[in-house]
C-alpha cells in the first residue's frame, strides 16, 4: 500500500506595504520569537510578494497569504482573504 505525503501550505497574516505592481502586492509578516540563546523575545519581519489577481488589496490592508506554486522568480504566495481594511481603502470604494 502506498502512502501519500500531503504537504500543508504555509499561511501567514500580514500588512500590505506596497501595491504599485500589477497583480502583485508586497506583504510584511511580523513574528514574535524567542532568541535561541538569550531567550529574549524580539520582533522579526519578512516581506513576501503575493499574487493579487484583481488588484483590490490596497496599502495598509491586513491580509492572509497562502503558499502556492512559483508564479515568478520571487512570487510564491497568493492573497487568500482580507482580514481588515484601512480607512483610506474604505473611503475610496
Amino acid at each position: 500500500m502506498t502512502t501519500t505525503n500531503i504537504k500543508t501550505k504555509k499561511r501567514f497574516q500580514g500588512v500590505v506595504i506596497s501595491d504599485k505592481m500589477d497583480k502583485t502586492v508586497v506583504v510584511s509578516v511580523r513574528r514574535y520569537v524567542a532568541h535561541p540563546k538569550y531567550k529574549k523575545y524580539i520582533n522579526k519581519s519578512k516581506n513576501y510578494k503575493a499574487h493579487d489577481e484583481t488588484n483590490i488589496y490596497k496599502e495598509g490592508d491586513i491580509v492572509m497569504i497562502e503558499e502556492t506554486r512559483p508564479l515568478s522568480k520571487s512570487k510564491n504566495f497568493k492573497v487568500v482573504s482580507r482580514t481588515a481594511m484601512t480607512k483610506k481603502a474604505e473611503t475610496s470604494e
